[in-house]
């Protein structure tokens, strides 16, 4: 390994970012061996795993290339391989082998036990002796190919001179399995085979649910990207249409999609009118109604009609894309409790060597015999492997991620979760937090013709009162009117003609205090005021933090009536006119003062706040910059996913703890029976299998959790 190196300031400034795929990570002690020995390497800033996805993105000098990358990742017993481009397009071959593995594990496991009844039923002479050779021609073929995974990680270990937790494992089967076949050859009376391979075939099934489990947290990108049409119709300028596969289409392509056609990619409506199902990305189930000019995305289903799309993101550049990027890229947790973990996984392979050795030695000296002190050794090595303490955490946040990514909250780090569980306060930024950041008119006033010219007139503008406008009455269901002649005049408004009669949608005349426009039909004049309306869930979510203990109050930049406004509806505190510096001047007082407080923003001014809060959510419309900044995302309309973030997280330290508390009792209970010689090597393997089940059976109690 290459001395630590210092990179110089013009070199942090042109970093390059490497992903590697390691399905040889097994346990927090192997994330702590990678994030702190990389750095180390010469030409790499920093190292930073992805414990859920099996993977490590590097930052490093451009000059280091994969393959360079890569040995250092070996030089550590990992190896690795290149991420691809697309972060879900591979399949999880580290899965595959294992539940082949495991399949194989339960045959040679089944077959043994049924061997074995035979022998403690009291066979004896040459039926016992026949029965340990079959146990044998079953056990050691099953032991060569299922132990595989574990005997590559040891042998890797152990070449570059290191340890993990599969090297003591390793050495207890292979010990156990080598101790049977001398007792089976020289007419011995006891053989363990059948404890190594349901040690095998226990761990091994673990791992497969681990392994299982921690797809889920990917499951729903999963699900949303195979929902993503994989062609469109694009229309040429001639007015004819062409398959393309959706890796092909290119911004500014317009697309036919007919009803019940599944989106490849993002864009804006040119023509048409329907209703799309956008369930996947959103978690809303009912039918969202769309028109020309309304935004669709990748993976919506079209319902009802066809419409034509102009293309603005394709790609790797969708919103399904980035979603996909964000959870690729979202690293395992460095929490309190992970860093527990660290520690006693790094302790564990000499401690538990050291144990072995020592209740070998002192049983040879009782006079207990190589046998008995080597069963017993055995029995030490394969009782104390620490898998439930290293799955503690990460089996419980793998969990809650992927049952909230379901609900449409997609939480960017472990650790969050562990800052979520501990807020006490909430600060909500109101435009596009509390409210859905859109304006909306009164039409209350309009009759179903006023209606359908506004409609008309409206649908031509991007203005965001215009916006507005079409948005709202597209919800109700209104059939546009046609208008000819339709101009736009900047600062002015819209005008047209409808059925000859003159018709506009123009600026106030007179000063309204609030956002409004004017529809004049001839000499008729009509005011639209124009509200940012709160979102539907608003109340219940202030009321669900209050019953959790946190108190709601809102933090914003805008004006002091409209928040206000929101604040007595809402029945909080309102700090208004807040610049960012005042932002970080109210989060910087409550921290002071021992609260620990959850910030919760969309706008760009808001990214400084985001960062600074103890916790952070922005929703899925905010700005990059918060987005980057924030611990959590939500999409949708639903204000509840706050409420339900901390709720979770809640459950998931819960979780956590007892997770903990199990797997430092059983190894307080387990370690000493096995060096008093109370444990069979058969009972080790059971025992210590079972308590990485149990830890993620108790884990798996999450799953539901956001309900």
């Amino acid at each position: 390994m290459n001395a630590p190196h210092i990179l110089e300031p013009a070199m942090e400034g042109h970093l390059a970012d490497t992903r590697f795929t390691v399905p040889g990570m097994r346990c927090a002690g192997c994330i702590a061996k990678i994030e702190r020995e990389l750095p180390k390497v010469d030409g790499i800033a920093a190292a930073r795993v992805n414990f859920s996805a099996k993977r490590v993105a590097i930052r490093h000098d451009p000059s280091l290339d994969v393959g360079a990358l890569a040995d250092a990742l070996l030089h550590l017993g990992f190896e690795a391989q290149p991420v691809a481009d697309n972060p879900l397009g591979s399949e999880d071959k580290d899965r595959k082998l294992l539940i082949r593995a495991l399949a194989v594990a339960g045959f040679g496991m089944m077959n043994i036990m049924l061997l074995s009844v035979g022998i403690w039923s009291g066979a004896d002479g040459a039926t016992r002796e026949m029965f340990h050779w079959l146990s044998a021609l079953i056990a050691v073929p099953v032991i060569a190919y299922s132990g595989r995974p574990f005997f590559a990680s040891a042998w890797m270990a152990l070449k570059y001179r290191r340890t993990n937790m599969d090297v003591p494992i390793s050495i207890g089967v292979i010990l156990a399995t080598a101790l049977s076949l001398y007792e089976t050859a020289f007419g011995g009376g006891h053989a363990y085979f059948e404890s190594a391979v349901m040690l095998l075939f226990f761990l091994l099934a673990g791992r497969a649910l681990d392994a299982v489990m921690r797809n889920r947290t990917r499951a729903g990108i999963g699900a949303l990207l195979s929902r993503m049409g994989k062609s469109a119709s694009v229309i040429g300028p001639d007015g004819s249409t062409t398959r393309i596969a959706a890796a092909e289409l290119e911004p500014g392509m317009l697309v036919l999609v007919a009803a019940g056609e599944a989106l490849a990619a993002d864009g804006e409506i040119e023509q048409g009118a329907s209703a799309i199902d956008n369930a996947m990305l959103t978690g809303e189930s009912a039918p969202e109604r769309v028109g020309i000019g309304s935004e669709v995305h990748a993976g919506a289903v079209n319902l009802s009609a066809p419409i034509r799309v102009r293309l603005t993101r394709t790609a790797d550049d969708t919103v399904l894309a980035d979603i996909a990027r964000l959870m690729d890229e979202a690293g395992q947790s460095r929490s309190a409790y992970v860093r527990i973990a660290d520690r006693a996984s790094r302790a564990y392979a000499p401690a538990v060597h050291t144990l072995a050795a020592l209740a070998f030695a002192g049983w040879m000296i009782a006079g207990a015999g190589w046998h008995q002190s080597l069963v017993i050794a055995i029995a030490v090595l394969i009782i104390t492997c620490p898998c439930a303490i290293g799955l503690a955490v990460p089996a419980a946040q793998v969990v809650a991620s992927g049952a909230l990514l379901k609900r449409g909250l997609l939480v960017k780090d472990g650790s969050a979760l562990e800052r979520l569980a501990e807020v006490d306060t909430v600060l909500f930024d109101k435009t596009g937090t509390l409210t859905l950041g859109e304006p909306r008119p009164d039409i209350a006033g309009l009759d179903p013709e006023a209606r359908a010219v506004a409609l008309g007139l409206a649908q031509h503008s991007r203005h965001p009162l215009s916006q507005g406008l079409t948005k709202t009455l597209r919800q109700e269901r209104i059939e546009p009117a046609r208008i000819e002649g339709v101009s736009e005049e900047s600062g002015k408004g819209l005008a047209g003609f409808w059925n000859g009669t003159p018709v506009a949608l123009e600026r106030a005349s007179v000063e309204t205090g609030d956002l409004a426009t004017q529809l004049r039909i001839g000499k008729d004049l009509r005011t639209l005021h124009f509200r940012d309306p709160l979102r539907a869930d608003a109340p219940d979510t202030i009321a669900a933090l209050r019953g959790m203990g946190v108190e709601p109050a809102i933090l914003s930049g805008d004006r002091e009536a409209p928040v206000r406004a929101v604040a007595e509806r809402l029945d909080i505190e309102a700090q208004t006119v807040a610049s960012p510096k005042d932002k970080l001047a109210r989060l910087e007082a409550l921290k002071a003062a021992g609260s620990r407080p959850l910030m919760v923003g969309d706008g760009l001014n808001d990214g400084p706040a985001l960062a600074a809060a103890h916790a952070s959510i922005a929703p899925g419309t905010a700005s990059d910059a918060s987005q980057q900044a924030a611990d959590a995302v939500f999409v949708g309309e639903r204000l509840m996913s706050v409420a339900l973030a901390v709720r979770v997280a809640r459950a998931t330290m819960r979780i956590v703890r007892q997770n903990f508390a199990f797997a430092i009792g059983y190894n307080i209970l387990a370690v000493p029976l096995a060096l008093f010689g109370y444990v069979t090597p058969l009972i080790a393997a059971i025992a210590m299998s079972i308590s990485s089940l149990v830890v993620v059976a108790n884990s798996l109690r999450l799953s539901g959790a956001a309900k």
